[in-house]
Formats: C-alpha cells, sequence, structure tokens
C-alpha cells in the first residue's frame, strides 16, 4: 500500500514537472505558426500591387457548340497574369499569353492605382489599360509589354542562381481567371532542363499553378521575383506539383534587352560542345571521365583567335566546373554580347586559361534587320516591315523562292493591330485578295484600298512551301 503510494507521488510529480515544458513547447509552435501566418501576409501585401491580370483578343477557330466537321471563326479572348519590373510601366509575362493578340490591355489592382486595399474581403475590381507589346522571345516564352503609367509599384529580380531544392517559393497571378490570388511550395529542382538539346532550363517547384497563372511571378521570401511561371506537366490540365517557371537570371537578360533594343541578341563563342563519355576517354586516351570536349572550333571564330583548338577538354567556365555539354551551353546561354567568359582548358598533359569573347549568334529571324526602318518599310495596316524581293534579298533566303516578285516579311511591327493569323519573318508575299504584289509600294497601295474589318487573304511562301493566309484589316 505505502509502495503503491509512494509510485502514485512519483508519476503525479514528474507530470506536474513536464507539464510546463509541454504547454511552453505548444505555446512556441501556436506562436511559430501564427508568427508565419502573418509574415505572409506581409509578403503578399508588398506584392500584390505589382502583379496584374492581362487580357487578350485574338481571332480563330472557335471551338465548342459546332457541328462535327464543321469550322467557325471568331474573335477570342484569354487572360493571364504578369508582373511589373519597372516604375514606368514595363511588364514581364509569357509569349504564349499574348502571342496572336489583337488587343493587349492589363487590369492593375486598387493598390497600385494609389487606393487602398480595404476592408472588405472582396477584391476591388482595379482599373484596365491599353498595353503595347514592345518584344517577345520565343526561345524563353517571355514578352514585354509597355503601359501607359508611371511612378507605378514593382518588384525586383532576384538570383536565381541563389535558390536551393526544398526553399519555400509563392506564386503570384490569377490562375482560372481568379485575380489576386497566391500559392507556395517548395523549390523542387533548381535547374531542369526539359528538352535535350534546348539550352533554356526552368525552376521546378511543387507550387499550384494552372492555366491563368502564366506570366506571373514566382517569388521568394523576401519578395524578390526568381521567375515567371510559364508551364506545367500535367494529365488533368491542372496542377499536379510539377510546376515550371523561367529563372529571374535568364528572365533579367531578356527583359533588359527588349527593353532596350526590342529584341533579344544571344552569344556564342564559335565551338561545339560534346559531352566526355568512357568511350571517347578510352578511345582518344583522354584521361578524362567527365567534362566537355571541344568536336569542332570554327575557324576565325572567338574561340579559335583565343587559340582553342578541336580536341580540347573544358574544365571550367567562369570558375564553375564543367561536367557535361548540356552545363556548358546552359551556362553560356546567358552571357551578354561583347562580354568575355574565362575557361579552363586541358590539352593532353597542359592545363591553361583563356579568355573567349562572346559575339552575337546568327539568327535567321534578324537577318534582315540592317536593312529595315520603321519610317521606310513599315506596312501598317498588316503590321509587318517588309523588303523589296530581289536577288540580293533572295541570297539571304535559306531556300530558292518560288517567285521573282513580291515582298519578303522582314519583321513584325511591335504593336500589331489585326485579327487573324500572324506573319513570320522570312514569309515571301506573292498576292493579296488575287492581285499581284509587285513590291513594297504595291502592298501598301493593295492594303489601303481595303475597308474596314474586311478579310485580306495572301498566297504566300513560308520556309519553300506555298500557303494562304488570312487576317482582317482594321
Amino acid at each position: 500500500m505505502q509502495s503503491r503510494l509512494l509510485n502514485t507521488v512519483l508519476i503525479l510529480t514528474l507530470f506536474l514537472l513536464l507539464q510546463p515544458a509541454a504547454i511552453t513547447r505548444a505555446q512556441d509552435q501556436e506562436w511559430s505558426i501564427a508568427a508565419l501566418g502573418e509574415e505572409i501576409r506581409e509578403l503578399t501585401t508588398k506584392v500584390n500591387p505589382a502583379v496584374v491580370q492581362i487580357y487578350t483578343s485574338s481571332f480563330g477557330a472557335l471551338v465548342g457548340s459546332v457541328p462535327e466537321g464543321a469550322a467557325l471563326f471568331g474573335s477570342q479572348q484569354a487572360t493571364g497574369s504578369g508582373v511589373i519590373l519597372d516604375a514606368s510601366g514595363y511588364i514581364v509575362t509569357n509569349n504564349h499569353v499574348v502571342r496572336g493578340a489583337k488587343r493587349v490591355q492589363v487590369r492593375l489592382s486598387p493598390e497600385t492605382m494609389g487606393g487602398g486595399a480595404g476592408q472588405s474581403i472582396l477584391a476591388g475590381g482595379g482599373s484596365l489599360v491599353g498595353a503595347q507589346v514592345v518584344g517577345v522571345d520565343v526561345e524563353t516564352d517571355l514578352a514585354v509589354l509597355k503601359i501607359d503609367r508611371t511612378n507605378l509599384p514593382f518588384l525586383t529580380l532576384g538570383d536565381s542562381d541563389a535558390l536551393h531544392q526544398g526553399q519555400l517559393v509563392f506564386a503570384f497571378g490569377s490562375p482560372m481567371g481568379l485575380t489576386n490570388s497566391v500559392s507556395f511550395g517548395v523549390v523542387s529542382t533548381v535547374a531542369r532542363q526539359l528538352e535535350r538539346d534546348n539550352p533554356m532550363i526552368y525552376v521546378q517547384t511543387d507550387v499550384a499553378i494552372n492555366p491563368g497563372n502564366s506570366g506571373g511571378p514566382l517569388v521568394n521570401s523576401r519578395g524578390e521575383v526568381v521567375g515567371i511561371n510559364t508551364l506545367i506537366l500535367s494529365k488533368s490540365g491542372g496542377s499536379e506539383g510539377l510546376s515550371f517557371s523561367a529563372p529571374s537570371n535568364i528572365v533579367r537578360n531578356v527583359f533588359n534587352q527588349i527593353r532596350a533594343t526590342g529584341r533579344v541578341r544571344r552569344g556564342i563563342i564559335g565551338v561545339n560542345p560534346q559531352s566526355v563519355n568512357p568511350w571517347l576517354n578510352k578511345a582518344l586516351n583522354l584521361g578524362h571521365d567527365w567534362g566537355v570536349i571541344l568536336g569542332d572550333v570554327f575557324p576565325n571564330g572567338p574561340a579559335f583567335e583565343a587559340n582553342l583548338r578541336t580536341g580540347d577538354i573544358v574544365l571550367s567556365l567562369d570558375g564553375k566546373a564543367m561536367e557535361n555539354a548540356r552545363q556548358f551551353e546552359v551556362n553560356l546561354y546567358n552571357k551578354t554580347i561583347g562580354s568575355k567568359v574565362e575557361l579552363e582548358i586541358a590539352r593532353g598533359e597542359s592545363r591553361f586559361n583563356a579568355q573567349v569573347e562572346v559575339i552575337e549568334r546568327a539568327d535567321p529571324d534578324h537577318r534582315f534587320y540592317d536593312m529595315i526602318s520603321t519610317e521606310r518599310n513599315l506596312v501598317d495596316r498588316v503590321g509587318i516591315l517588309a523588303l523589296d524581293l530581289d536577288k540580293q534579298t533572295a541570297r539571304m533566303l535559306p531556300f530558292r523562292p518560288r517567285g521573282t516578285e513580291g515582298v519578303i516579311v522582314a519583321s513584325l511591327a511591335a504593336s500589331v493591330n489585326l485579327l487573324g493569323e500572324r506573319f513570320e519573318s522570312g514569309d515571301i508575299l506573292y498576292t493579296m485578295n488575287g492581285q499581284a504584289i509587285k513590291g513594297l509600294r504595291s502592298l501598301k497601295q493593295l492594303t489601303q484600298a481595303v475597308p474596314f474589318g474586311d478579310p485580306a487573304v495572301f498566297h504566300l511562301e513560308r520556309g519553300g512551301m506555298l500557303r494562304y493566309l488570312v487576317v482582317i484589316l482594321e
């Protein structure tokens, strides 16, 4: 009896001793969760004013409520997201958000226009303003817009190279058109390459991203933009935890170039890099199981001038070890034209460093840029800058043109105000509504004669193949 009483006293004493610690842990946990919630609230308050919803109008095939085998064409509307990166009204979004758009509009939040968030649980409507497409970059699926506003709240671009696996990140935007939404998760992989031969990489996260989130910012806990939400992998069409964002360091390069010149120039150093593998190592007696071997060094290119030669092994680029050709291309992809990269090279038993200049990659879409001006070559009603098809311009095409008279589309205008399909750089226009296009002057006269809202049917050559293209002129 005495022994049982003693045991009871000991248990009660132990319980009383442990109780304050348990209460303290519970209180600490409650405080931590509350503090996290408050920090997220402050983050959203900071980020939301710089996030915009984008509305586009285009012209194309209508789906749904159409008899089988039939096709109807009409005006279509779509939405996406974007983020203000400059107080003077420059916005970044995805190219696929504005691709083919006749009209682009941006909805600003009430806070952006100087109003308060208010106390209502229902967000205000905000202000809708027109936007101009300054330029797009198809390779990274990015676009830069400009609105006629100043002193706007904006976010800064962070360093995506500083991201790490497991880091908490937040996605802002308008999924399914639902404005002012936020979701969060963790970084799954800091550099995911989705296509083997494409140097473009993505930040992979498990953040819930859905259609409509495209173009919105992925931000870190400090409110810095570390990515632009671009795509998801999904069997259902909705978020399944496989979300991909363009890294902010790539976004920064594209944004700065488009804002300055309207287009993106990409660099090369004049080599063909290949991954070293055990078979190459054994057969060529390289002495390296990993790294990058130069399969080719282009004559008179920057690498050749820096004394690089076919068969050299690249061990590092700007101090970062190069394990394979994919890594080499990804790290070179974001370098600016005119800058220099430092390569550590192994050639037999010797080692040396070489500084190699980055030059512009030849891009067929920009082959005519130096030959055009807005004043001389703009065909305003169809939104293109065009050149006469002649012997000189024909030689610059990658195929032999079918005809001898017409115009070549050198570039799309920055603001294209038309409904219908888009022209592409390099298109050769031969006829419009059945009438021969004899040159640039002829095309301008033909387009001016078409009444507002009427169609213009072009017979053109694209990549050596003839086709019709329909636009509605406004």
